[in-house]
């Protein structure tokens, strides 16, 4: 295996330090000197290179350095039989847990043990699982400078058994430093934290939130032997962000070993400083913020009323500017169109944050990774995220606050084009609206736009470096003229001042930003087990009824054209026709016959709550109860896989039978 000069004066540099470290030298002298006696002493013939070894050997010196330096025992070999460059970290990409594997010895690696949780005592009544029993599991999500890593699902119980290792590679983000060695120095001022989310899976498949913390790993710097262990307490979220859900005990440790490790003063004034450096970032943002909001009260009384909304709070319960909420997000090769990147955030299920008794509703912003590891999430979770990619793809684009029908707050993504243009992107559904503004000063009998869009109100919009508040005498979005540049309509909040909160690493508050994981899912196998289990549950409706059943594979397959074009128009906005596909039916369904079918769209595969919501539709239950002669059936299952485990799920029941006077 050849190395690049730079790298092999490195690798030589990290030897030498850790020779130096075991004090090698004195080592070697001692066993010489002791060798040399013992050989003289005995036929006073000459040493050999070979004697000198063994004599290292019986003393475990040279397990001694090779335990020390921590290189793997096996490295992947390439089809020529040379050995290629070990990975150095896993990522999240097939659902499997990490594991330690081959550490690159020129970059330094943390390596990040789970050895169990205690004290989840919402889970201490819960009995202890049988073999093969479904139950409720834990699963535990990282994320470390753009790496991302998933546990292995537990049984929940109140002592859970998490034990996994996760490798964590610790270099900076230019490509120029992120092949060097990092000493002491340069890795305390890494402030990146392992953001860990903990996720409860019940035994229908829906997950729940339990915890998301900012482990700050920089004590391991100080150290003996470049390891300690801590006890993670983890607090709920929403309304219980106060109150411990459990404890995770975490073993953190450095590969290789820092040479000098640092004093833990340092490390903790090094902690101290940030911290004071980002409070008082917050304080005259927050001082700024309430002046902003005195002077946009001034301008109209009706302002108060208006929904502006400046701060929101997260799964922690702490406030933060909503323009931090918002990042130029780029999905590489995993979404390849703006439209495909609302359709699958379209995809991701509404759920309002859950709140204990009635009430007011609770408001809950959730970081990125939380909405991501638990797959679900407010409309404002998923305005934020279409919002972050169109603007990865290149689109001027904002966050919408403001009301739909009956005076609801909701959220939504508008992009201004260059031409002028205004379209509003509803993230739940990824549908598009074009804005044309109705003009109140036209005559009464001037032919006005009839808004398709359901949304009423507009307070204020942001990005990631823009916050304007709607100053228009109505706040009516038929009646909204865009057009920030017009400080009468809308007063815009000092960019320099959002920066100074909101941009990438300019305080250590702010979450890091966790690139989206591609799909896990074969969509070929989900799509053939979904069918079996259609079939399967077809059969035994109609042996309920007495009725038997005949399937038509070749009209199964046919189905699968139709499903294809439903989900390219969602993705696409644009009906690419069906004439083959209805043509291939008319061939397949002979003279006389009547041809039945009911398409329908899901956002899981749980094929008895599709069977179960698919029979509520009297068109639906009349093919799967079709009475006649000569009925066939046909069942389709397309399942289109997307990033984070999203999947639009299409099902197509149909039928033919021969008609009867």
């Amino acid at each position: 295996m050849s190395l690049p000069p730079e790298k092999a004066s490195e690798l030589k540099q990290i030897i030498h330090q850790h020779l130096a470290k075991i004090d090698i030298h004195s080592k070697i002298r001692e066993v010489l000197a002791e060798s040399v006696q013992e050989e003289l002493g005995s036929d006073q013939r000459a040493l050999t290179e070979e004697d000198f070894v063994r004599a290292l050997q019986r003393r475990g010196i040279v397990d001694e350095v090779m335990t020390g330096l921590r290189f793997s025992q096996e490295m992947p070999q390439t089809e020529a039989g040379v050995s290629s460059k070990p990975a150095t970290h896993f990522a999240d990409k097939d659902g499997i847990s990490s594991k330690k594997t081959n550490v690159d010895p020129t970059r330094r690696h943390l390596y990040l043990q789970v050895l169990g949780g205690k004290a989840f005592l919402e889970h201490l009544q819960e009995p202890e699982p049988l073999p093969g029993q479904v139950c409720s599991t834990f699963t535990l999500y990282l994320h470390f400078r753009n790496q991302r890593f998933r546990s292995k699902p537990v049984p929940c119980s109140c002592e859970p058994d998490l034990q996994e290792g996760f490798l964590l590679e610790v270099h900076r983000g230019g490509l120029r430093d992120s092949s060097k060695m990092l000493d002491a120095t340069t890795l305390l001022s890494i402030s990146d934290p392992v953001q860990m989310v903990l996720i409860r899976t019940d035994t229908s498949g829906e997950t729940t939130l339990v915890s998301s913390y900012f482990l700050d790993w920089r004590s391991v710097l100080s150290a003996p032997n470049g390891k300690t262990s801590i006890a993670v307490e983890l607090l709920g979220v929403g309304s219980e962000s106060k109150v411990p859900a459990g404890v995770l005990n975490v073993k953190l440790e450095l590969y290789p070993p820092l040479a000098e490790r640092l004093s833990p003063d340092v490390v903790s004034t090094q902690q101290s400083l940030e911290r004071k450096k980002t409070a008082e970032k917050e304080r005259l943002f927050l001082v700024y913020a309430k002046q902003w909001w005195r002077e946009f009260l001034e301008i109209r009384p009706s302002h108060h009323t208006k929904l502006v909304k400046i701060f929101a709070q997260d799964e922690n319960g702490v406030n933060r500017p909503v323009c931090s909420y918002v990042h130029v997000l780029r999905a590489g090769r995993l979404l390849e169109s703006p439209r495909q990147a609302a359709r699958f955030v379209s995809l991701l299920p509404l759920e309002k944050a859950p709140v204990v008794g009635g009430g007011v509703r609770q408001e809950q912003w959730c970081t990125l990774l939380a909405f991501l590891c638990r797959n679900k999430g407010d409309c404002e979770d998923h305005a934020t995220l279409l919002c972050s990619l169109l603007l990865g793809f290149g689109l001027d684009a904002y966050v919408c606050v403001g009301t739909m029908g009956k005076g609801v707050p909701h959220a939504w993504v508008m992009t201004c084009g260059t031409d002028g243009s205004v379209t509003f992107w509803e993230s739940l559904t990824a549908h598009r609206y074009l804005h044309q503004p109705i003009n109140p000063d036209d005559p009464p009998l001037a032919s006005q736009p009839k808004p398709s869009y359901p949304y009423r109100t507009v307070g204020c919009v942001f990005n990631h470096r823009t916050f304007l508040a709607n100053c228009q005498p109505s706040d009516a979005v038929e009646l909204c003229i865009f057009d920030f540049q017009d400080q009468s309509r809308w007063k815009a909040m000092s960019e320099e001042a959002l920066r100074a909160v909101c941009a990438p690493g300019s305080t250590t508050s702010l979450p890091p930003l966790p690139p989206l994981c591609g799909p896990s899912l074969d969509p070929a196998a989900a799509s053939n087990h979904l069918e079996l289990e259609m079939r399967y549950l077809v059969s035994e409706h109609r042996k309920d009824l007495s009725m038997s059943t005949t399937w038509d594979d070749h009209l199964s397959y046919l189905l699968s054209a139709a499903l294809a074009a439903y989900e390219q128009e969602r993705c696409t906005g644009v009906s690419c026709g069906n004439e083959e596909f209805q043509d291939a039916v008319r061939r397949a369904v002979p003279d006389g016959h009547t041809f039945k079918g009911f398409p329908i769209h899901f956002t899981h595969r749980n094929a008895r709550r599709v069977f179960a919501t698919s029979l509520r539709s009297p068109f639906c239950e009349e093919i799967v109860c079709c009475r006649g002669d000569h009925v066939r059936l046909a069942v389709r299952a397309r399942v289109f896989a997307y990033p984070e485990s999203a999947c639009a799920v299409w099902i197509m029941f149909a039928c033919k039978y021969r008609s009867v006077l």
